[in-house]
C-alpha cells in the first residue's frame, strides 16, 4: 500500500479544496494566508498540491477556512473519493 503522504490525488484533492473552500468565503489568497500566519506562496501551493502543510498549519488552514479539522478532512476524502472513482471507471480502487 502506498504510504497516504505519497498519494498524489490525496494532496490535489486537499488543495482543490482549500481553493473552493477560500473562494466560497470570498478570500484572496493574501488575505488567507494573512489571516492564518503563513507566506501567500505556500498557500497558491498547497492548492495546487505542489506543498503538503505540517498538522499545525492544516489546523490553521481548516480555521481560516470557518471548519473543523475534522470537517475539512471529510472534505478532502469526499473529493479524493470521487476523484479516485472517477479515474478508475467507478471501480473504486485509488490511483496511485
Amino acid at each position: 500500500m502506498t504510504k497516504a503522504s505519497r498519494i498524489p490525488a490525496l494532496i490535489e484533492a486537499l488543495g482543490q479544496e482549500i481553493k473552493a473552500r477560500r473562494l466560497e468565503l470570498g478570500l484572496t489568497q493574501e488575505d488567507f494566508a494573512t489571516d492564518i500566519g503563513i507566506d501567500r506562496p505556500f498557500v497558491s501551493l498547497m492548492e495546487v498540491g505542489k506543498k503538503q502543510p505540517s498538522l499545525s498549519v492544516l489546523f490553521r488552514v481548516a480555521l481560516g477556512l470557518d471548519l473543523t479539522l475534522a470537517d475539512l478532512a471529510g472534505r478532502v476524502e469526499r473529493r479524493y473519493t470521487r476523484h479516485t472513482l472517477e479515474a478508475d471507471n467507478g471501480r473504486g480502487r485509488p490511483s496511485e
